[in-house]
């Protein structure tokens, strides 16, 4: 498999974008944003869209309507007026219908919906992967800067904020790196991908550990050693790389859940 070098950009992408997935999916399943994700994600084809139909970069538009959307559902969430999980389907719905109707103006629109939706791993450039690179770096940057007090913060908010943490603002900057981890994320290996990398690695990992730090450790595991194990079968087996690795995240989430039981 490794022959080919586009199989070795692709098992590298495959790779970093499960450990950054793994590491901020750590205060995904702690903080119980999963459906918050799933909303950011689909938000970002909206933008893509957008970037699209005004000639515009699709990375950069997608970037900044994911951002808006996670600060907006960060603001009406704090009011109290609606449930949280109420406004997160409002954005959810209102940006993915968006995206559709502005793909629909588009010809090809179908492949260039899928494309974004399941990605192609296969497909990943040199210059592609640089930027995938380096803005998982700077993600896991700022998630290892901010790490004690978010993590402070998600166990006991109010405690937080007596200690002088700024709860909120860690709140709305954990939105953000979703935001752009879904953007890095969509155009090589999808959203669909980029969701269950966000999820399903670190609720694997609960079901082991016993300690944060092995927790983050194992979520960081699972997400990278899916990546590699999933587009290993899908060369194999010539299936679709990227739901092969979903599919092997949740083998590997049922066996757990299967083994902790017994």
């Amino acid at each position: 498999m490794l022959e080919f070098a586009f199989m070795q950009r692709a098992l590298v992408a495959a790779v970093w974008i499960g450990v950054v997935c793994g590491a901020l999916g750590f205060f995904v399943v702690l903080r119980r944003l999963a459906f918050i994700g799933v909303g950011i994600s689909h938000s970002a084809i909206g933008g893509v869209a957008l970037g699209i139909v005004l000639g515009l970069s699709p990375l950069a538009t997608g970037a900044a309507f994911a951002v808006a959307v996670a600060l907006a559902i960060a603001a009406v969430g704090r009011r109290g007026r609606l449930a949280e999980d109420t406004v997160i389907g409002v954005f959810f719905s209102g940006s993915m219908a968006l995206g559709v109707v502005l793909f629909s103006l588009q010809r090809g629109y179908q492949q260039d919906l899928f494309g974004y939706l399941f990605g192609n791993v296969l497909a990943v450039s040199s210059a592609e992967l640089a930027l995938l690179g380096a803005a998982g770096a700077a993600v896991l940057a700022a998630l290892a800067f901010a790490f004690r007090p978010l993590f402070f913060a998600s166990f006991d908010e109010e405690v937080a904020r007596a200690y002088g943490h700024p709860v909120d603002a860690l709140g709305a900057g954990l939105l953000v790196l979703l935001a752009g981890t879904v953007v890095i994320g969509v155009r090589l290996v999808g959203v669909i991908l980029v969701e269950a990398l966000l999820v399903i690695p670190a609720a694997t990992a609960a079901l082991w550990a016993g300690h944060y730090r092995g927790q983050l450790a194992l979520s960081i595991a699972f997400g990278a050693g899916a990546g590699a194990a999933g587009l290993a079968l899908a060369y194999r087996f010539d299936l679709a790389a990227g739901g092969t690795i979903v599919l092997v995240l949740v083998a590997a989430f049922g066996l757990s859940l299967a083994l902790r039981r017994r």
